[in-house]
C-alpha cells in the first residue's frame, strides 16, 4: 500500500499530497483534514473511500457557495444546479443543509426579496407568483412573500401613476394584476 510521505500547503486552501516521495494529487485542505491524511499514513481502500466521500462533500459545498456568492438561489434552484454539475444527491443534500444552517440559503428571505423587487418594478401578484413558482419555491413560501407586499390595488395605482398607458386595463393585465384589481383601479365602461 502507498504511504503519504508529505502534505504541502498550497494557495487557495489546497494541499499537495505526496505518496511514497512522489507528487500524487492536489486536494482541498478540508477534504485532507476530514479524511485524516497525515505523513506516514497508509492509503488503504477504506481510507481512499473516506477521502472520495470527503472530496464529494467539499466539492458540493464549494459549488453551492460559489453559486450563492454570485446571487441568491432557492433551495430547488441550487439543488438543480448541483445535480446538473454531477454532484451526488447525498453530497448535494448535505451542502444545502450546511448553506441553510449558515444562513446563506433561505427560501423565505429570497422569496420575499424577489417578490418585493418584482412588485417595485410594477408586477402584479400573478406575475410574481409565476416567477416564484418557476424558481421552485413552495406554495406556503410564495403565499408569505405575497402577503408581505403592499396591497395589489395600491401597487396597480402606483404603476399607472408612474407609467400612464393608453389602455390602462391592458397594461395592468399584461403585468400580472388580477381582474379584480384591474376592475377596482380602472374605470371600465359598462357593456
Amino acid at each position: 500500500m502507498p504511504r503519504v510521505s508529505a502534505l504541502r500547503p498550497l494557495r487557495r486552501d489546497r494541499v499537495g499530497v505526496e505518496l511514497d516521495g512522489a507528487p500524487w494529487r492536489t486536494l482541498p485542505a478540508a477534504a485532507v483534514v476530514a479524511a485524516g491524511l497525515r505523513p506516514g499514513l497508509e492509503l488503504d481502500r477504506s481510507r481512499l473511500r473516506t477521502l472520495g466521500r470527503e472530496l464529494r462533500r467539499v466539492e458540493a459545498l464549494e459549488r453551492a457557495a460559489g453559486a450563492l456568492a454570485r446571487r441568491d438561489h432557492s433551495r430547488a434552484e441550487l439543488r438543480g444546479s448541483l445535480e446538473r454539475r454531477g454532484v451526488r444527491a447525498a453530497a448535494s443534500a448535505e451542502a444545502l443543509e450546511t448553506m441553510a444552517r449558515l444562513g446563506y440559503l433561505d427560501d423565505d428571505r429570497f422569496a420575499a426579496a424577489r417578490a418585493e423587487r418584482l412588485a417595485g418594478r410594477g408586477y402584479g401578484d400573478e406575475a410574481i407568483r409565476a416567477d416564484l413558482e418557476r424558481r421552485g419555491f413552495e406554495t406556503e413560501t410564495i403565499r408569505r412573500a405575497l402577503a408581505a407586499l403592499d396591497s395589489e390595488p395600491r401597487r396597480a395605482q402606483r404603476f399607472l401613476d408612474t407609467r400612464p398607458a393608453p389602455n390602462p386595463a391592458r397594461a395592468l393585465a399584461s403585468r400580472g394584476f388580477s381582474e379584480d384589481t384591474v376592475a377596482a383601479v380602472v374605470d371600465l365602461p359598462e357593456w
